[in-house]
């Protein structure tokens, strides 16, 4: 599977743009997921636009879909690191050309301390 860009490069944009929407976060807000959410997409995909746009129009040779799933630890931050967190496990599935097509999935361990999971997606379909 080729990818647009490295996946040491794809990790650190994931991680930026978790680092950039939930920086100054010290715990789950419900009220605030969607926006946390709306953040961290756009982050990423005006970042793997950004990267792989060439030529003089500036088009990326890929379109883009970005996932961004928020979920809440049960109890308090200390208290998830025990056997109160909640289990979780996301998949993708997809048919295309596996030569240019692709997907790359990311959690952001930074999450953990202020009572979440972060789990990202980024998929790629070339043009």
């Amino acid at each position: 599977m080729a990818s647009p860009l490295p996946t040491e490069e794809l990790a650190q944009i994931a991680k930026s743009a978790c680092e950039t929407a939930l920086g100054s976060v010290q715990k789950y807000e419900h009220a605030s997921v969607t926006e946390w959410n709306t953040q961290i997409i756009n982050t990423i995909l005006q970042s793997l636009i950004e990267k792989t746009s060439t030529g003089e129009d500036k088009v990326p040779g890929y379109k883009y879909i970005t996932n961004s799933t928020i979920i809440q630890h049960i109890g308090s931050p200390s208290e998830s690191q025990a056997s109160g967190r909640r289990g979780m496990h996301s998949a993708v599935g997809a048919y295309w050309n596996n030569e240019k097509d692709g997907t790359y999935s990311y959690k952001w361990e930074g999450a953990e301390k202020i009572g979440m999971d972060i789990v990202i997606s980024i998929t790629w379909i070339a043009l």
